[in-house]
């Protein structure tokens, strides 16, 4: 009996032995098999345009575009699987301001070592620091050229995969030194149309087509006028989804 109990007892051990080696050697392999699993690739490209114009300065009467921007930025990055991020400013000229900022690749070149999470939060990181560079540049060519950032946004963002996303930091206030949207008639559907004619003969459309423009602080500076803030919302998605044929989504509105 004394044989058998010591016997069961190195059988015992040695059991526990094998387990202390096999657990570690499965935990390794887990370990290995996680490192290499590779996360759903981001292919959706995606722009931004931020508003430089002193309707978005952080006063009362402005909109403060800046808050705004980094309150939907990283969140609209990441609804979106955004894959590429490209910029426009809005300014006195848009189209020709010389705020520029690269693209910036949101899904970066990786191996089966790399913590795809990681990396991914840095580029978006990276594409925040871009996007308040754009805004800073913005600035300092004061106006709101509304139109012809839409177009150089539209000129920018990759078309030959999925619809692009489009993410619009601003007011929509077009000021600039040919045109203000404030000194328009825009109070019923005709006087509306006749505004576009008029924008898209001098200027033509933004190149939108098929994409999703979700605007962030549309219409703020008509927050106490609910009549004017209507008409000046129904303009917008008039000229956007009814000329332009883009898709308007109100997601980020703040």
């Amino acid at each position: 009996m004394q044989h058998s109990a010591r016997t069961g007892r190195r059988s015992t051990v040695r059991a526990a032995r094998r387990l202390a080696v096999f657990v570690p050697l499965v935990c390794a392999l887990g370990a290995l098999v996680s490192c290499s699993r590779q996360e759903e690739a981001l292919t959706t490209p995606c722009g931004l345009v931020v508003d430089g114009s002193g309707s978005a300065a952080a006063v009362k009467e402005g909109f403060d575009s800046e808050a705004k921007l980094k309150d939907s930025l990283i969140g609209f990055l990441s609804d979106q699987k955004c894959g590429t991020l490209d910029f426009a400013p809005i300014t006195r000229s848009s189209r020709s301001s010389s705020c520029r900022q690269d693209e910036v690749d949101l899904d970066p070149p990786h191996d089966a070592t790399t913590d795809q999470k990681v990396q991914r939060a840095n580029a978006q990181r990276s594409a925040a620091v871009a996007a308040l560079a754009e805004l800073k540049c913005a600035r300092t060519q004061n106006g709101s050229d509304v139109w012809g950032a839409l177009t150089r946004i539209g000129e920018s963002v990759p078309t030959d995969g999925p619809a692009p996303k489009l993410l619009v930091v601003s007011d929509f206030d077009q000021a600039d030194p040919e045109f203000h949207l404030s000194r328009q008639d825009i109070s019923t559907k005709a006087a509306r149309d006749k505004v576009i004619d008029s924008l898209v003969n001098k200027r033509g459309l933004p190149g939108i087509k098929g994409m999703d423009v979700f605007p962030v602080g549309l219409g703020m500076q008509y927050k106490a006028k609910p009549s004017e803030a209507d008409d000046f919302a129904s303009f917008w998605t008039e000229a956007l989804e009814g000329r332009a044929k883009a898709h308007v989504d109100n997601k980020y509105k703040r």
